[in-house]
């Protein structure tokens, strides 16, 4: 069936963050899929989150993507016959077909106000009911519409989902799927302030670029059903779902990013290879014939079958990743290019010369060197139970501030060295603790594996965003991580900017 159809898959990232290698697996598949049937390969932007959406962010996602290897054939930077392929540039399509299925009465103009949801939340909970919209507004009269909207009262448009019944789709991986719409509420399709929804702007932007297949993680199944009604009440054929294994951490939960280093360009700058990288994102939702591991890109191209795409999550195991980069070190980089390649990665002379003015007048001899800044060149940084020791917190106290400096940083949006800078002062006075004398160790600590080196701030504008926040995360894993309740509570207690209250323990000796 496959073959005899012009296939066109995509992928829809959004800008509002770091390049995740989750979106590095779903394009790597959808790219797979779309060069093994003499398809076309779509890269559609996702930004009508204006709040966190950035420029950023977008150019970001090409340079990540390009790293990896993955082209496509569409998309906002190379143009194509579907454009334009920025969401943000496509509002009144939306406008227009949300309006479409209001007057099909497939849709409705809703006015409940913040204020009424939230009653129909508190009603249901006290009832044990399930909580959601309770479809107040879904038969209003044409008087009654009529008469909101002339007192200007301001609405969103809402779906209207069957009552009684079952959603049933086939799955081009998992098989027949069942869901009771019961299950699914009239989800808004259109705000007040005339932006779509992911879920209206999905299903028509697919509609409109020829979308064949919908290849996506596992996460968006609950989502399904709501997409399968709107190709339905639009008269539209619905694509082919296939939905792929999630990638999982070692405690076998979603990869997330406040446990594990998750944007591409971590492992892009601790030194892996591209290619390597890729051949590890294939095992994670594919098993090739044979059990091979280590191939080509253009190997599981060429053979690629999708009846052998896993149903099952995947573990991002790191050590497997280290393994098969070694191989590829071994079998494509001949022993005298090696050094050429380490001078590509960070020996080269750019980097250098910002990192000397940093040492000159903190080594005795050249052999000092190395000792002094080999946190820069590792990624694995050595670290001890008495590097955290401070007099004023103990292991989970010092994990709650590794922690808090990640949020600082992220909301701000300054993982520079003077963000970082900002935000030692500010959690030092936010948790009521000496700023030199417990905070900078432990950062010190975190980044360098020691007490004291060059420059902290400095080093960490060469160190990167990416390898600093893997940094605190393996300190955080290693003072023992923060309780479900601890971190509960501290981030109540973050959102005032007052956590003295958490540091009442007593400190105890921080042991390995």
């Amino acid at each position: 069936m496959v073959e005899k159809m012009t296939v066109r898959v995509r992928i829809a990232p959004s800008p509002t963050g770091d390049p995740h290698v989750g979106t590095a697996y779903m394009a790597l598949f959808n790219m797979i899929f779309a060069r093994h049937y003499g398809g076309k390969f779509i890269l559609r932007i996702e930004d009508t989150d204006r709040s966190r959406s950035r420029e950023g962010y977008e150019e970001n996602i090409y340079k990540a993507l390009s790293w990896c290897g993955i082209t496509w054939d569409e998309g906002p930077d190379v143009g194509g016959p579907c454009g334009p392929y920025r969401q943000s540039e496509r509002f009144d399509i939306y406008k227009k077909y949300a309006y479409e299925l209001v007057e099909k009465e497939k849709a409705y103009k809703c006015f409940c106000t913040a204020e009424d949801l939230e009653e129909m939340r508190l009603v249901a909970a006290k009832q044990g009911k399930r909580q959601g919209y309770d479809r107040r507004c879904r038969n209003l009269s044409a008087q009654e519409i009529s008469e909101k909207e002339a007192a200007g009262m301001p609405y969103v448009i809402r779906l209207k989902a069957p009552l009684t019944g079952e959603c049933v789709y086939e799955d081009a991986i998992k098989g027949r799927i069942t869901a009771p719409w019961a299950d699914v509420d009239d989800q808004i399709l259109l705000k007040s302030d005339g932006f779509p929804t992911y879920h209206l702007a999905n299903v028509v932007d697919d509609y409109l670029m020829q979308i064949t297949h919908v290849i996506r993680g596992d996460e968006w199944m609950s989502s399904t059903p709501k997409h399968v009604l709107l190709y339905e009440s639009f008269g539209w054929p619905s694509p082919v779902f296939m939905h792929m294994p999630l990638l999982l951490g070692t405690d076998g939960k979603k990869l997330s990013k406040r446990k594990n280093p998750t944007s591409i360009f971590f492992y892009r700058d601790s030194g892996y290879l591209a290619e390597a990288f890729l051949n590890f994102l294939t095992l994670m939702g594919y098993s090739m014939p044979g059990d091979l591991e280590i191939y080509p890109l253009e190997k599981i191209i060429q053979n690629f079958e999708p009846k052998r795409i896993g149903v099952s999550g995947a573990v991002f195991d790191v050590q497997k990743l280290d393994w098969i980069n070694q191989q590829y070190l071994i079998k494509n980089i001949p022993e005298n290019q090696l050094w050429d390649r380490l001078k590509q990665w960070t020996f080269n002379d750019d980097f250098m010369q910002r990192l000397m003015p940093l040492v000159h007048s903190r080594i005795k001899t050249f052999g000092d060197f190395m000792d002094l800044c080999q946190f820069l060149f590792i990624n694995h940084v050595p670290y001890t139970a008495s590097l955290f020791n401070t007099k004023e917190v103990n292991a989970e106290q010092a994990a709650m501030i590794l922690q808090a400096m990640i949020w600082h940083m992220d909301e701000n949006e300054n993982w520079q060295g003077a963000g970082f800078n900002a935000a030692s002062r500010a959690v030092a006075t936010i948790f009521g603790v000496n700023h030199k004398k417990t905070v900078m160790q432990l950062l010190f600590a975190s980044i360098t594996g020691k007490l004291q080196g060059p420059p902290l701030f400095d080093s960490i504008d060469l160190l990167g965003k990416d390898r600093t926040r893997a940094r605190l995360l393996k300190s955080i894993e290693f003072l023992g991580g923060i309780s479900n309740k601890k971190l509960d509570a501290l981030k109540k207690s973050w959102s005032k900017q007052d956590c003295k209250h958490l540091f009442q323990d007593e400190p105890a000796k921080i042991s390995a």
